[in-house]
């Protein structure tokens, strides 16, 4: 396996950055964190030595040919808020010029399944066609388009690594995250519905290893790959299970499309949650054996492991709270 680099990640501060950061830190790599704010950087890797912080403007060609400078691979990670989606093609198209303009040799999109709308049946490999029918798949699409457009252009190779959805250890934005905050406190947690259907997640935690794997990986690139989650599970069975770890019955409040429809006319995100909610009665599943044919066997942390390591961070940030 080739040796590499230096690793740059773009938009660092979320949950799949310190993931990252994590396995970079973890194979003794240096590595560059990324974002708007330098306070949310500091407090995610300032305890690494492997880690160099720098900010930028997303928005200004200059600002990011010198995030970029010096970097071999660029992991691009950059989020919007939900309901501004438009943005994901030209900031795409802004960072592309402007890692292109700084050198770098390896771009790598940490992307979803939005782009395939509709699955033809589960699980999907990466030959399923991407025929997005919602405005965020279609953003989606477009964005990883000119990643993968501008493969083999002036030096650069590039890649995409789809996700499906995400939990892990205080991972806020996960869809399951208020079933382990509900579970630690007594409280009711907030669920989107229906929480019947076989669901796919991956244990963020997970992720890292993966990716680092890929930054030394030529042959990777080109294409886009599956990275799927340790098979299904029904969000109650997630509740079930978490409330169990607490000797707890479950306490749950369902959203389903009707009551986001209603919700949505006084709050902007669940008005935006209605379009995507057929993920959740029609959910998309990976086939990642490609990746596994390789990179080799793929690490997958069992549901019941996550649930209990997630369950575990959320009594302790209690825990923190009442001291």
């Amino acid at each position: 396996m080739q040796a590499t680099g230096k690793v740059g990640l773009f938009g660092a501060a979320g949950a799949a950055g310190q993931s990252i950061g994590a396995a970079l830190g973890a194979a003794g790599r240096d590595y560059r964190v990324v974002g708007r704010s330098r306070e949310a950087l500091q407090r995610t890797f300032g305890h690494d030595p492997h880690a160099e912080i720098v900010t930028w403007n997303p928005d200004d060609p200059a600002s990011i040919r010198a995030a970029a400078a010096g970097l071999q691979t660029v992991i691009y990670l950059v989020g919007v808020p939900y309901d501004q989606f438009a943005q994901h093609p030209p900031l795409m198209e802004k960072t592309l010029a402007g890692v292109t303009a700084a050198g770098v040799e390896r771009f790598i999109l940490i992307g979803t399944v939005y782009p395939y709308g509709r699955a033809h049946g589960n699980p999907i490999r990466e030959d399923h066609p991407r025929e997005p029918h919602t405005f965020k798949g279609r953003m989606r699409l477009a964005q990883e388009k000119l990643v993968l457009a501008a493969h083999g252009q002036q030096g650069l190779e590039t890649l995409v690594l789809r996700l499906p959805d995400f939990y892990g250890p205080g991972v806020e934005r996960s869809l399951l995250h208020s079933v382990f905050v509900g579970a630690a406190t007594g409280r009711r947690a907030q669920m989107l519905g229906p929480i019947d259907v076989p669901h796919e997640f991956i244990y963020l935690p997970d992720v890292g290893p993966v990716v680092e794997r890929l930054t030394r990986m030529p042959e990777a690139y080109g294409r886009w790959w599956h990275l799927a989650g340790a098979g299904t599970i029904t969000p109650r069975e997630v509740a079930r299970e978490a409330y169990a770890l607490a000797g707890r019955e479950p306490k749950l409040m369902v959203a389903g499309k009707g009551m986001l429809r209603v919700l949505g006319l006084f709050n902007p995100l669940m008005r935006e949650l209605v379009e995507m909610n057929y993920l959740m009665t029609e959910p998309v599943v990976l086939d990642d054996s490609a990746l596994a044919a390789l990179i080799g066997p793929l690490r997958k942390t069992s549901y019941q492991e996550g649930i209990k390591r997630c369950f575990e961070a959320a009594c302790n940030v209690v825990s923190e709270r009442v001291n």
